[in-house]
Parts: structure tokens; sequence; C-alpha cells
């Protein structure tokens, strides 16, 4: 799709005011920024609840960000298919993590710019680890991985550290858990550790 909320002549414009608005509004403030290139993987965590989602779009109004994100292929059939991919919704096969992850691989691999925000939850259902899919993604793209978060504690989202896969998902995934120790979603029982599943 050539235009996205983020970039649709007029109508984009008009959103950005309102949700800039509605963040003053309820107190929110938005903290950080993009490294300066051109792929990148951003964390968007902690999942806990539907009203992530508006406060994630108001960030990436403020800090000018074209997000996307993945969705399962069968959501973007029919009318509401259209939608969907002007929010920034891009279709995935998710037969297998494996494939996945090689589809949005090759995604980067095609495209000069993409900014893609993954949920590592995968749900905002209790979980107790993180799926590592936007881990192999990045590693296989050779994109960096931004930390952003949504801390309902202290009414603050946006862009943490910045983090380049070195092959170690252990010594890395320690790093990520030591930045997101003190983010607080929603419902803070639902969040789970950015910990690998047990082998």
């Amino acid at each position: 799709m050539r235009y996205t909320i983020f970039d649709t002549p007029g109508i984009s414009a008009l959103l950005r005011g309102l949700f800039l608005s509605c963040l003053k509004v309820f107190g929110w403030r938005v903290e950080g920024r993009l490294p300066d290139v051109k792929k990148i993987v951003v964390i968007a965590a902690p999942h806990t609840s539907n009203w992530d989602l508006p406060i994630l779009l108001g960030a990436a109004f403020a800090l000018k960000i074209k997000a996307r994100w993945l969705g399962k292929h069968t959501l973007f059939r029919g009318p509401l298919g259209g939608m969907f991919r002007w929010m920034g919704g891009i279709p995935v096969n998710r037969s297998s993590s494996h494939n996945m992850v090689s589809q949005v691989v090759e995604m980067f691999r095609d495209s000069r710019e993409l900014i893609l925000a993954i949920p590592p939850e995968g749900t905002r259902s209790k979980v107790s680890h993180w799926k590592t899919g936007f881990y192999y993604i990045a590693a296989g793209a050779e994109t960096p991985i931004v930390m952003g978060f949504i801390d309902y504690r202290r009414k603050a989202a946006g862009l943490g550290p910045t983090l380049h896969p070195k092959g170690d998902i252990e010594a890395d995934m320690e790093i990520i858990r030591n930045f997101y120790v003190n983010v607080t979603g929603k419902y803070p029982d639902k969040a789970g550790l950015p910990t690998l599943a047990p082998k």
C-alpha cells in the first residue's frame, strides 16, 4: 500500500493532532528517538491491554515514525484488509515460526526503509516467556533492535536503548531484560518477562 495512517495527505496531519492532543489531555509524555538508520525492529512491550494500541500510535505520531506491524494473512482478506494495511499492517503466513521469520527477513532485504514494531509476548494474556521471532528477524536482516516501551506507572511511552544483535541471544536477552524490568504494563500481572522458553 502506498499510504498508511502516518503519511496519507491531509488525513495524517489531522490524526497526528488528535492523537497528540489526547496524550496531553491524559497526561502521557513521549520519550526517545530512532537511531539514524532506515531499517529497524522495534520491540513493542509490555503488551497487556487494548489501550496499548492508541497510546503507541500516539507515540509513533509524536516521533514521526511510519511504523508497520505484522498480522496473520487471513486478517487482510475481505473489506477490512485495506483498512488494516492502511493502519500499517503487513500480512504474513504464520504456518510456522521459522517460515514467518524468513518471510520478514526477506521483506527487510527488499525494502529501502522499514520500521517494524513487534510485541514479543504475541498476546495480551499472561505469558511465561517472550517469543524470539523479533530477535531472529533483526539478526537475519542485520538491523538494530530498538526497545520501544509503554510504561503506565510513569505515563510515558516511546523508544529506549538500541541493541545490535551479536548472535548470542542469551546475552542479548539479558540486556533487554535489564531495561524492561523497570517498565510497567497496564496489567502488570499479565506482563511476561523478557526470558527465553525452557530448553
